[in-house]
């Protein structure tokens, strides 16, 4: 699927690219359009932010985006997540939101640890997660709200395992 064809579930909707099943072990495939739309190939590390209230789930971003945002300030103030010096994972609070980062391996997955997919409403082994083109500054990956139930009505959503 070419970056032309990623479905836009409603008009005037956001765009979607996938469902990703999250493996048992924590392990969540990046749809490979969202990673060259994202410039995300090029990371070896990938920065989990919360999702918003409505959709919950995570972003996923790159230190770069990051500091070229209005949220260059966490990046800022949490030198240790700024540099990844925190255990690979691991949730950290920042101001009552959890962050953490991950390696992003070169078949473009992710890893992240039970107990911090479950800070983000997310269990492992049962969960499929929706990929969605979210702002400039990250890859939405949503578990609720109306985009979530919309997204169901299309099988022909591919899942990602």
């Amino acid at each position: 699927m070419g970056l032309e064809t990623v479905p836009q579930l409603v008009k005037g909707g956001k765009f979607v690219y996938a469902w990703s099943a999250v493996g048992s072990k924590g392990r969540i495939v990046v749809p490979h359009e969202a990673l060259v739309e994202y410039d995300l190939l090029k990371c070896k590390n990938v920065i989990l932010m919360p999702g918003s209230k409505r959709s919950g789930g995570f972003g996923l971003t790159s230190k770069d985006l990051l500091k070229n945002s209005p949220l260059h300030v966490i990046l800022d103030e949490n030198a240790k997540l700024s540099e990844f010096q925190t255990p690979e994972g691991e949730a950290i609070e920042i101001k009552g939101k959890t962050y953490c980062w991950v390696k992003l391996s070169k078949n473009g997955s992710i890893t992240v640890p039970a107990e911090t997919l479950k800070k983000y409403g997310i269990t492992p082994g049962y969960s499929n997660i929706l990929s969605v083109r979210g702002s400039r500054l990250a890859i939405g990956f949503s578990v609720k709200g109306p985009i979530i139930e919309e997204a169901k009505q299309h099988p022909n959503l591919e899942i990602l395992k």
